[in-house]
């Protein structure tokens, strides 16, 4: 696990990872609300070079951010929390982008991962808060701190988990 001390730390380690980030790749963010997820989303559309701000799409469920620039990988942000079925993950047509893009799914464990082989799995956990236990009315705190962890299935990723180790440094616990 990496300890995440505030909310610009959430961002930058999105940056860092952004920074690895090529079309194609899948990546699952998994977390209580008010963990951070679109917090480390931002930071990863900043990593890749996004155009805009990286916002929350819930009530679009997916949104493009198109890249600053040429040769740069466009990110399409998905929030699956009011997807619930089959039928509307599926509407959202995402096998079609997967190959052109980097995809972040927040609420996608159990959802997208049969959209490729090959994925990234980012765990967020508030400290103060045991995800099983949630009150979904607590206040959240930007700043307090959260845990970040991380796995893998497939192939592709393990040059750039090093990468992200150096970067992070290694996971603990």
């Amino acid at each position: 696990m990496v300890r995440i001390e505030s909310s610009s730390h959430t961002v930058e380690v999105g940056r860092r990872i952004g920074s690895l980030l090529t079309a194609g790749d899948l990546i699952i963010l998994d977390g209580p609300l008010g963990s951070g997820k679109t917090t480390l989303t931002r930071g990863i559309g900043g990593g890749m070079g996004v155009r805009g701000p990286v916002t929350s799409p819930t009530f679009v469920i997916a949104r493009v951010h198109q890249p600053g620039g040429e040769g740069l990988t466009p990110l399409v942000h998905v929030d699956a929390y009011r997807v619930d079925s089959v039928d509307d993950l599926e509407s959202l047509d995402l096998d079609g982008s997967t190959e052109d893009s980097a995809t972040v799914v927040e609420w996608g464990v159990g959802r997208v991962e049969s959209l490729t082989s090959s994925y990234l799995t980012i765990t967020l956990r508030r400290d103060d808060v045991e995800a099983a236990h949630e009150d979904v009315d607590t206040e959240v705190d930007p700043e307090e701190i959260r845990t970040l962890s991380w796995s893998v299935v497939g192939d592709g990723w393990d040059q750039r988990l090093a990468a992200l180790t150096t970067l992070l440094g290694p996971q603990q616990g």
